[in-house]
């Protein structure tokens, strides 16, 4: 009988995940990790996601419901490393991170995996929307999910293939209409949880004051708003404030729509301009990671995304020779953002992705 550890974040799709690998005859462990950092026990309480308490006390319910042992594996250290400390560095250079993307890389495939393999497991599984198979040039590859609306591969795009290997993600098949179906039938006393929606260390979506804390103050100063030539236009509160695309809050009386097109955190400058000027054809990929194949030695056609929520537009790569690949878009996307993920698919497979350095 086949080993799984399951990530259970309390949620429906992982508690879901172990109930569908139970009924294939697995021999099925739920973890929940434990990534909170050490705080007050009511603001650890108070945080949603896969960080609160209450992700332990729903996790270990549905395990109890399915017969299943549960266990609580703390990766504070890795998640603090990994996840905090890239989110709050990105920001300071002006960049706008992904926490999931890094987040499912480093600690849920890298030390959750190497931990659940060290106990025997031949597999660990979570409740994402995605599919994994091994296709006819030997090399593993994530496929779209069954539903589109809830297709989560975009933040899976950097996985390796040993990494692959030992991944199941039994979820991916099915509508979440389904999801619930099934935890409602199974009595699972998760099954009308709602979804969480905000980064789970950030549950007020307050990012700025998130990283004033845990920087312990030292962030850039205020400095100004500029126009593209750099001509001041008013003063701004600090680069970890803004993004590229945002429009709300910049406090600029300007009569008309005004959005941010680019952080200069090398003169301490945030770049005004309007909503023509954040649509972009070419946009550069750095840290490459290839999945469906071994990468590209010539320009090649794939839909890509620039972020989660994007639908996918037409676009060619065009490999460059620093390792860097060009994505240039058929029809301009708005607002590509430097530090978020640009995620190349092939024929329903993820075929690999980076981080976007630039769009011009």
């Amino acid at each position: 009988m086949k080993k799984v550890v399951v990530g259970m974040s309390g949620g429906v799709d992982s508690s879901v995940a172990a109930l569908l690998l139970k009924n294939l005859g697995y021999d099925v462990i739920g973890v929940t990790m434990q990534i909170w950092q050490p705080e007050t026990p009511e603001r650890i309480a108070c945080e949603g996601g896969c960080c609160g308490l209450s992700a332990v006390t729903d996790a270990a319910a549905v395990a109890e419901v399915l017969g299943i042992p549960h266990y609580v594996m703390n990766f504070r250290e890795e998640f603090k490393d990994r996840v905090i400390s890239y989110f709050t560095r990105e920001y300071l250079q002006g960049r706008t991170p992904n926490p999931c993307i890094a987040c499912n890389r480093y600690v849920k495939w890298e030390s959750l995996l190497q931990r659940s393999l060290e106990l025997g497991a031949d597999y660990i599984a979570t409740g994402h929307y995605a599919r994994v198979e091994s296709l006819p040039n030997g090399r593993i590859a994530i496929k779209n999910a069954a539903t589109a609306r809830k297709d989560q591969t975009y933040a899976l795009y950097s996985l390796t293939q040993d990494q692959l290997a030992h991944t199941l993600f039994p979820v991916g098949d099915y509508e979440k209409e389904e999801i619930r179906r099934m935890a409602l039938e199974a009595g699972l006393p998760v099954a009308n949880k709602p979804d969480s929606q905000e980064i789970c260390f950030v549950p007020d979506g307050d990012y700025a004051a998130f990283i004033e804390e845990e920087c312990d103050g030292k962030v850039p100063p205020a400095g100004d708003f500029v126009d593209a030539s750099g001509n001041r236009i008013g003063p701004h509160k600090g680069i970890t404030h803004y993004t590229v695309g945002q429009r709300r809050g910049l406090g600029i009386p300007a009569g008309h729509r005004i959005f941010v097109t680019q952080l200069r955190p090398e003169t301490n400058e945030v770049v005004l301009g309007e909503d023509a000027d954040l649509w972009k054809n070419d946009v550069y990929v750095g840290d490459v990671s290839w999945m469906k194949r071994d990468g590209i030695t010539e320009p090649l056609k794939v839909l890509a995304k620039i972020r989660y929520n994007h639908k996918g537009d037409a676009a060619t790569l065009y490999p460059q020779e620093d390792g860097a690949v060009l994505c240039r878009f058929d029809s301009p996307v708005r607002a590509a953002t430097p530090g978020q993920a640009c995620v190349f698919y092939e024929d329903g497979y993820v075929l690999g992705g980076g981080t976007i350095l630039r769009a011009e």
